[in-house]
């Protein structure tokens, strides 16, 4: 943990409800993320994953501990500093979220235009490279009824990663893909990583991408239970 984490959390509890239905889903949770690195979060379903990747996202408030992501405390942070933060942010979620109105290349453009120094040409233009590199190049064009469910998480993993975020937050982002797909779309994560200094931080069950993680961490019952260096 240094000065210089992307992400650095010390002892952060949540809970949801309140009164007497109030229950802690997250127990004291420390960790840190560095620039470059490349994290898997395992652990059972209902351990605390996706709360945590929310709260790291500043889609939910943090209640208690610090949050520090990219040098702002998220703890009483005001909601024009959230919005700000979150541009520097790829979401991966579980449900691909995209536009029925809007074409894969409209769904991921979308994406760019919270960016307003990059000019409308050179957005297509990524918008449509970072299709090709998720093996969608040809179905750019359609729309997400047209698509198979592997190809809309294809198009949801290319608007996370297009404007090249300073973080990439994915909740089982291979689940609907089969394993050359899977395979192609975590390289493209290590690659951000490595080469741009991004944090990636993968929520996953799926045992045939642990490799490419420099780090897995374990949360059981709202708990970090171990810190693994993953295998070389």
């Amino acid at each position: 943990m240094t000065n210089d984490s992307i992400i650095d959390i010390q002892t952060v509890n949540h809970y949801y409800g309140s009164g007497r239905l109030r229950k802690q889903i997250l127990f004291e949770v420390t960790t840190a993320i560095e620039p470059g690195e490349v994290v898997i979060m395992t652990g059972p379903s209902g351990s605390g994953k996706t709360t945590l990747l929310t709260l790291i996202g500043a889609l939910r408030s943090t209640q208690e501990g610090s949050m520090k992501v990219l040098g702002h405390q998220l703890m009483n942070a005001p909601e024009r500093e959230l919005v700000e933060l979150r541009r520097n942010i790829g979401y991966i979620f579980q449900a691909h979220n995209l536009l029925n109105s809007l074409t894969a290349r409209q769904n991921v453009q979308m994406s760019i235009e919270l960016h307003s120094e990059i000019p409308q040409t050179q957005s297509r233009e990524m918008a449509e490279s970072m299709l090709s590199a998720v093996g969608l190049g040809e179905w750019a064009n359609q729309y997400p009824s047209e698509l198979s469910g592997g190809q809309k998480q294809r198009v949801a993993i290319a608007r996370a990663l297009v404007s090249n975020p300073k973080i990439v937050l994915a909740d089982e982002p291979t689940a609907a893909l089969d394993k050359k797909s899977g395979r192609d779309v975590v390289e493209i994560m290590q690659n951000l990583a490595k080469k741009r200094g991004a944090a990636i931080l993968l929520v996953t069950h799926d045992n045939r991408i642990l490799d490419i993680a420099d780090r897995i961490i374990n949360l059981e019952d709202g708990r970090i239970t171990s810190l693994e260096v993953s295998p070389a």
